[in-house]
């Protein structure tokens, strides 16, 4: 069910599934296994970025360039991002959680954008974006609901109106972002 409100249903379904701790888990959990494949996958990126920088591909002024950039890029995610999620969910502020992860997912964005001809981290950064929406998308709920009961029941379905379309205006940004 908390895959159906993400925009990469298979990815959630694979991502999850694959962890057997996902199963009966909270939503805190679920987005928490999430960012733990999002660490990985960024990883993997900025090995493959350090493998591209020391062979010959890297010669070429510009793809060093745009290389180095994403270097720094998912530097940001690995040592920025994924910490600041983390901590954000340790300590239950999910809006923040949620705001890291977009970030995330705008920083794969902008890594793919560097490169003046085809990049060679296509594939790379469509999954960590992916993977960024997906850990977004599990929270907004969680974020919706603590809205809903912390405001006075007559506010409820304006402010409700207002965080939803705050929220989804954020994760539309993200998801048009490597689309477009």
């Amino acid at each position: 069910r908390t895959c159906k409100q993400t925009p990469f249903y298979d990815l959630c379904i694979w991502s999850l599934k694959s962890n057997p701790e996902s199963r009966d888990a909270s939503v805190k959990k679920l987005a928490q296994i999430m960012v733990d494949s999002l660490k990985t996958k960024a990883t993997e990126t900025l090995d493959l970025i350090d493998e591209l920088l020391q062979d010959g591909l890297a010669l070429d002024p510009e793809m060093q360039k745009a290389l180095t950039s994403c270097a720094e890029r998912y530097n940001v995610i690995i040592r920025g991002d994924v910490p600041e999620i983390n901590e954000a969910l340790k300590t239950g502020d999910y809006k923040f959680a949620v705001k890291g992860a977009n970030d995330a997912a705008i920083e794969a964005n902008s890594c793919e954008i560097e490169f003046p001809t085809k990049s060679p981290l296509t594939d790379m950064n469509k999954v960590v974006h992916d993977v960024s929406v997906v850990a977004a998308s599990i929270l907004i709920p969680a974020i919706e609901n603590w809205v809903l009961k912390a405001v006075p029941r007559e506010a409820n379905s304006a402010i409700g109106s207002l965080a939803k379309a705050a929220l989804s205006t954020s994760n539309h940004f993200s998801l048009c972002m490597i689309q477009g």
